[in-house]
């Protein structure tokens, strides 16, 4: 075992960005005394983080040179790519524990901070248990790109992520989509891939480029205007902050034409004001309404896309309650309305997106099921609107999320139908039931009861009882990953009117479905996938 007393410190110095002026004191001032100076550099030789550091060095020191094998072209190495560079790190390491076991202090340099994805790290991993070491932080290239483009990169509340462009790009686009700023490391040949993910999020237009920021070659631009041909490694993408930027006297900017949008006429919208120069032109170019379906509950039920799309509106139009679970955003105007002004709150988004808004019309669940899409739809296929863009985002059902605190009600074929008769005759409702109930088809049911509404449940049951056993399960869930969620089960006969209300959603069983208790008091409620055959003559 290693004697620490006698043996050298390691330091793990983080040399800022590339302008040697950004080396701490601290990092300076270890790598004038160091005993032996360590850089890690590709094939060429050359090491970015030592000419960085070169003006500290003193001449006297033990430089190791640490060269990769391979960098991105392939090896015969039986391991693979993998495997050659888990040979070299612990090759590597082993170099350097040999200067320490000697009593030498040894400074592995990093460019930018060393352990944000840099090579010292992988020293650090096999070393820093065996030995004294201090980690020296260093001004990240992300930190240098913000400071070059002069812009905020998060503000408040929002939330910064950092993303290698090495994803694959599906994952990409999502990750773009659903945070608040971001920015996009390791470009090089991932840029026109990290490209076209910008654009699938709807952010290539917020994007900024950063090359070489503090560097010799410095560039930066807009991300759209950048020719893919030219990118180097050393680059970056950058989503900045969202929050509106100051004027020159330090105040919220507003563009100074504003245009006024009939708001719905129910006293609960907070500002019917259009600010044409926030979204688009005041020839309407640049608006869209998009339909987002935020799920039964909070954000966990929500979707990257989804999440997105809130974040990148001028506008979010919705139903109060369902508006007050998407969170605020400095800049995005909020419209709130009753439940009961679907078609008016169409056209209101659809005239906010005419004039040049991005807006995004809130609703519960999956927006096409029971929901907002439909009304949007139908007022965009009218005159003025037929040529505004209309997204709609999907949502994970009600019914979906109840039915996995259940089990898995709805594991075969399985009918959505609406109790509410506000838009349809209860006569239609009851030839749907009994149709789906003749089919042996498991139900979900929407809208249950309300405060107005209080026979449906009842008359439902009757119904379904005239086809199903009395002991078919029913799931009673209500308010599915809210705070007051309750789901239960109990028999189809057993169905009490006075348990259901607007928020419950009610599952129904088919003659397949099973209802078992699995240890202690689970109980899990499941429809086979393998339904059975019919006997012949029956």
């Amino acid at each position: 075992m290693t004697d620490r007393q006698n043996t050298g410190k390691l330091y793990g110095v983080g040399v800022g960005p590339g302008d040697p002026s950004l080396v701490t004191v601290r990092a300076a001032e270890l790598i004038g005394k160091a005993d032996v100076i360590a850089y890690h550099c590709a094939r060429h030789g050359r090491s970015h983080a030592r000419a960085i550091a070169e003006r500290y060095l003193t001449g006297g020191q033990v430089e190791e040179r640490l060269m990769y094998p391979v960098t991105v072209e392939t090896t015969d190495h039986p391991g693979g790519y993998r495997g050659a560079l888990d040979d070299f790190y612990r090759e590597a390491s082993e170099r350097l524990a040999a200067h320490l076991d000697a009593g030498r202090d040894v400074v592995v340099l990093a460019e930018g901070d060393p352990l944000f994805y840099g090579s010292y790290q992988h020293m650090h991993k096999r070393l820093a248990h065996r030995y004294p070491t201090e980690v020296v932080p260093g001004v990240t290239s992300i930190s240098a790109a913000a400071a070059r483009l002069g812009t905020p990169l998060v503000e408040a509340e929002e939330i910064l992520t950092i993303i290698p462009g090495t994803l694959p790009e599906e994952e990409l686009a999502a990750r773009l989509a659903a945070t608040d700023s971001a920015v996009v490391m390791k470009l090089g040949r991932t840029f026109p891939a990290v490209r076209r993910a910008l654009e699938r999020a709807g952010r290539l237009e917020d994007a900024r480029y950063v090359e070489r920021a503090t560097m010799d070659g410095e560039r930066t631009g807009r991300l759209a205007d950048i020719d893919p041909d030219g990118v180097p490694y050393f680059s970056v993408a950058v989503l900045p902050s969202k929050v509106a930027a100051l004027d020159s006297a330090g105040r919220p900017f507003q563009a100074p034409d504003t245009v006024d949008a009939e708001a719905p006429d129910d006293g609960t919208v907070d500002d019917g004001t259009v600010d044409d120069g926030a979204a688009g032109g005041t020839d309407g170019t640049g608006g869209e309404v998009v339909v987002v379906g935020t799920g039964p509950a909070g954000p966990l039920w929500l979707t990257p896309e989804a999440r997105g799309a809130l974040a990148n509106a001028t506008d979010l139009v919705g139903y109060t309650t369902y508006l007050d679970r998407v969170p605020v955003r400095a800049g995005q105007v909020r419209h709130g309305s009753d439940n009961k002004v679907e078609g008016v709150r169409a056209e209101f988004a659809l005239e906010l997106a005419r004039r040049g808004r991005r807006v995004a019309v809130v609703s519960s669940g999956d927006p096409g099921v029971f929901a907002m899409a439909t009304a949007v739809l139908e007022a965009a296929c009218e005159d003025p609107y037929r040529d505004v863009p209309v997204r709609v985002l999907p949502g994970m059902t009600a019914a979906h999320a109840a039915a996995s605190r259940a089990g898995a009600p709805l594991g075969h074929d399985y009918a959505v139908v609406s109790l509410s008769d506000r838009l349809k005759p209860w006569e239609v409702i009851a030839r749907r039931l009994r149709a789906a109930a003749e089919a042996d088809l498991v139900l979900a049911l929407y809208n249950p009861g309300s405060k107005s509404r209080t026979t449906q449940v009842a008359s439902a049951r009757d119904l379904l009882l005239e086809y199903r056993a009395p002991q078919t399960p029913v799931v009673l869930a209500r308010d599915v990953g809210g705070p007051t969620e309750r789901v239960r089960t109990v028999a189809l006969a057993e169905l009490d009117p006075a348990d259901v209300d607007m928020r419950t959603l009610l599952l129904v069983g088919s003659t397949q479905t099973r209802w078992v208790r699995r240890g202690g008091d689970t109980e899990v409620v499941w429809t086979p996938r393998r339904y059975p055959e019919e006997q012949p003559g029956s």
